[in-house]
């Protein structure tokens, strides 16, 4: 395909990103861009599918079996803007010769650290020492005021061993944490022996023997409330409960109740099942630290997703394989 058709290809953002990014793709494509920055609905997803020949959407843009089977639809490619995909239907893409693809360890580091900023945040109790202080009811130092737990020493329980696992994992052990992980393939067993980690086939079993347990696992139904009243009541009344991964693997009201009783330390969260909106029975709990999904939020990050997106969109508009392509 020649480049002045790749320029014409009709190419939707659903939401603004980085000022860097929208530009070159403006150099590439007729490129539209969400100006109002909010998700979709269901009518404007509708819509577009008739209307352009890729869309790039985010994980608040659900892309259902019904959309993706809107009539007369043009669009051949999504493009997400992200790694997690569960929010797209990719059985039904596949079904309507519709690519999908992802952006891939661009954000592992950046996701990484804020998991280390939660584990820290929760232990230390930073978040209410925050609230006390610019609240004005902070009085002066004292030798018992908000006491928390150090890291050093502690016990970190990986549920998954991808990317950003491992890298939580390496910055962990920098700290001072013993790590250990659940996996469920021999090959992810090797890796983590290699860097020192102990690897439990017992998701129960690493629950109830670690001080931190951080979930790094996809989304989707086989990990749907994963943690859950049963799986939270084996954990250490000391015990903190970090999730970076997908808000569906909590059942955050069982997890509300948990905080509530003690039953749990803290838990530190950057995702919840139904975002934007967050279970109200966490909302005012002291023990909790409550994060607006800020896992890839660099400006380094940002960038290199959305020029992975870039990456993808030039090799499938040129006749190439995309090389993130998940569906």
């Amino acid at each position: 395909m020649a480049s002045s058709e790749v320029k014409r290809s009709k190419v939707l953002i659903s939401r603004r990103w980085p000022a860097a990014v929208e530009a070159h793709l403006r150099e590439h494509y007729d490129l539209t861009v969400d100006a109002d920055d909010r998700p979709l609905d269901r009518n404007a997803l509708c819509r577009a599918m008739t209307t352009f020949d890729a869309i790039c959407p985010t994980v608040s843009d659900r892309i259902d079996a019904e959309i993706i089977a809107t009539p007369n639809s043009t669009v051949r490619l999504l493009a997400n803007y992200g790694v997690g995909v569960d929010h797209i239907d990719l059985n039904a893409a596949r079904a309507a010769g519709i690519a999908v693809t992802n952006t891939p360890d661009v954000l592992t580091d950046a996701t990484a650290e804020l998991a280390i900023l939660l584990m820290l945040m929760a232990s230390r109790r930073a978040s209410e020492g925050e609230r006390e202080l610019r609240s004005g009811q902070w009085h002066g130092w004292r030798p018992t005021h908000l006491m928390g737990q150090g890291l050093a020493g502690k016990h970190l329980g990986l549920v998954g061993f991808g990317r950003i696992a491992r890298a939580t994992a390496q910055r962990a052990q920098a700290l001072g944490l013993r790590v250990s992980c659940h996996i469920r393939r021999l090959v992810a067993a090797e890796d983590a022996v290699a860097l020192g980690i102990t690897c439990y086939t017992s998701l129960e079993e690493l629950v109830r023997d670690v001080d931190i347990l951080s979930l790094h696992c996809p989304g989707g139904a086989a990990t749907h409330h994963l943690v859950n009243a049963a799986l939270l009541a084996r954990m250490k009344p000391s015990a903190i409960l970090i999730n970076t991964a997908r808000g569906t693997v909590v059942d955050e009201t069982a997890l509300a109740a948990a905080l509530r009783a003690n039953r749990i330390a803290a838990a530190g969260l950057d995702v919840y099942e139904r975002e934007p909106k967050v279970t109200p029975a966490l909302l005012d709990l002291p023990n909790v630290v409550l994060l607006p999904h800020l896992g890839s939020a660099t400006v380094e990050t940002r960038t290199a997703m959305g020029m992975r997106v870039a990456t993808n969109l030039a090799h499938f508009f040129t006749g190439k394989e995309p090389p993130d392509r998940v569906a």
